[in-house]
């Protein structure tokens, strides 16, 4: 009966020391709907849109997308790939909010120039220069020949 003691003290010492060691830090990056940056949630099957983490609405079936450690000091506490700075220091938008073609920034940083690396228009925008400041350097097609102008040079409606 000592060994068997010896035995399970072993055990429960090596078990302890496993428990102490320091763990890895989760990767919670994906990719959600719309080749968008998002969070992956601790089922790792639940890919939450980076702009639905800290929104106060838990999205993971354990709420670890509104948790006080990732949400408590915004955006500092996020990890950087879910948060896209503007160019103004003091804004920023969550990532997957750059290059949707909205002005979220305020001054079009999360979808003009380098910092914003967008690509070209897609299949459902129109490129122009807009004139609301919704806007950036597209429109949405639907928005084409519907007797307002959103284009400085009305091409939205005569062209588009």
């Amino acid at each position: 009966s000592a060994v068997a003691l010896l035995i399970l003290a072993a055990a429960l010492a090596s078990g302890l020391a496993l428990a102490l060691l320091p763990r890895a830090p989760v990767n919670h990056l994906c990719t959600a709907p719309n080749n968008k940056t998002g969070f992956l949630c601790d089922d790792r099957v639940t890919c939450v849109p980076a702009s639905w983490v800290c929104d106060r609405v838990s999205n993971c079936r354990n709420g670890e997308d509104e948790q006080e450690q990732l949400c408590g000091d915004l955006p500092h506490s996020l990890p950087g790939y879910l948060v896209f700075y503007c160019s103004n220091p003091s804004s920023w938008v969550y990532a997957d909010q750059r290059c949707n073609g909205m002005n979220d920034c305020g001054d079009c940083s999360d979808e003009t120039g380098s910092l914003a690396a967008c690509p070209p228009c897609g299949q459902e925008w129109w490129s122009c220069s807009p004139v609301h400041y919704e806007f950036c350097s597209c429109i949405p097609r639907r928005l084409c020949r519907d007797g307002i102008q959103h284009c400085l040079g009305w091409s939205d409606e005569f062209l588009c």
